[in-house]
């Protein structure tokens, strides 16, 4: 099988991971689909680790993964903070970019992190953000960044686990434009992390590796909408994993996912003005984009795809009336395989423009 055109998918979060399902938005008939895990991420290792990790230690894993895989240019896709990764490192290595597919944007300024840590979300989710607001003693709720940190970061492995599943289940509760109870389990139920490192390792093809990577790939059914399973991997996890294993690798993702969250927020992700990505679109304007936005997301608010769309009116830009911030919602789902498709339309037969 020939593969045509790369396509390097950032995930979320920081430090959400990939797994298998996020595949599915790409034919793999047509595209070498690469995902990776981001530092402290998934499979990548040390795991939580806080140390060297910032916006531009990513950057500089991406050229070293693209390098590694003797790739020339490739197409980014990312939704959320994979947004916010997909516009610094095209904006540092435009030339490398074929093509972008964002959702969910997040350009990590001020107001941004305010709105979804600080209250503004709140007055649309009240009765989850009791949980949030209510682990934090009232003499630190000017600033609930700060104050998870601290539990985040602290010597107390117990409090770390407590604050991180207080964390992401906050965000759990807030990702879709109607409440999904199986998604907002995640913050509590012990086998979401469980099979999110399952499937890391089960399609552990897609990590940089020295050989065979692009002869490996997995195929899947292809379709223009996405139908979540139940796979085959999950009821044998469920079968053959006890209560106290499931509870580990539930503390794993939680404490992954809330912790480098945070590292991040705390640092203002790293970049050198609160305006930074907005300030550099004239680097990548030139650049074939489509950008996918839920209207009622909550977690990254439209206002921030709009300023981006201001900014890049050469850029595509899909507003889903009925979806909020969740690359599962149907409406964004098929925006998302939609997107890609259109791209195979502009590729040539070398896989550029």
């Amino acid at each position: 099988m020939a593969y045509h055109q790369p396509v390097v998918f950032f995930h979320g979060g920081p430090g959400a991971g990939t797994s298998g399902r996020d595949r599915r938005y790409f034919d793999p008939d047509f595209f070498r689909i690469i995902l990776f895990d981001q530092r402290g991420a998934g499979k990548s290792k040390p795991h939580a680790c806080l140390k060297d990790n910032t916006t531009w230690d990513l950057i500089k894993d991406i050229e070293k993964l693209r390098k590694h895989l003797n790739i020339e240019k490739w197409q980014v896709f990312g939704g959320s903070w994979g947004s916010t990764l997909a516009l610094a490192y095209t904006q540092a290595y435009a030339e490398r970019v074929t093509g972008m597919v964002l959702r969910g944007i997040f350009l990590l300024r001020k107001k941004e992190i305010d709105w979804f840590y600080e209250g503004g979300a709140a007055t649309i989710y009240p009765d989850a953000w009791e949980s949030f607001r209510d682990f934090i003693p009232n003499e630190e709720r000017d600033n609930f960044v700060v104050a998870y940190g601290k539990r985040l970061n602290s010597n107390d492995l117990r409090k770390q686990k407590a604050a991180a599943k207080i964390w992401t289940t906050w965000e759990m509760m807030t990702s879709h434009l109607l409440p999904n109870e199986g998604y907002m389990r995640r913050g509590q139920d012990d086998l979401f992390s469980l099979v999110q490192q399952s499937k890391v390792i089960r399609f552990e093809n897609f990590r940089a590796r020295s050989t065979g990577l692009k002869d490996k790939v997995l195929r899947s059914t292809h379709s223009p909408v996405f139908f979540p399973v139940r796979s085959k991997s999950q009821i044998l996890l469920r079968s053959t994993l006890n209560n106290a294993e499931h509870k580990t690798f539930l503390s794993s993702f939680a404490r992954a996912f809330a912790r480098i969250e945070n590292h991040y927020f705390n640092n203002k992700g790293f970049l050198p003005t609160d305006s930074y990505l907005l300030d550099n679109v004239e680097k990548i304007r030139h650049i074939p984009a489509i950008i996918v936005q839920g209207r009622y997301d909550v977690c990254c608010p439209m206002i921030s795809a709009w300023d981006l769309h201001k900014a890049w009116p050469e850029a595509d830009f899909k507003v889903i009336m009925d979806a909020g911030h969740s690359a599962t919602e149907p409406g964004i789902t098929a925006e998302l395989v939609a997107a890609n498709e259109q791209f195979k339309s502009l590729y040539g037969d070398n896989g550029q423009f």
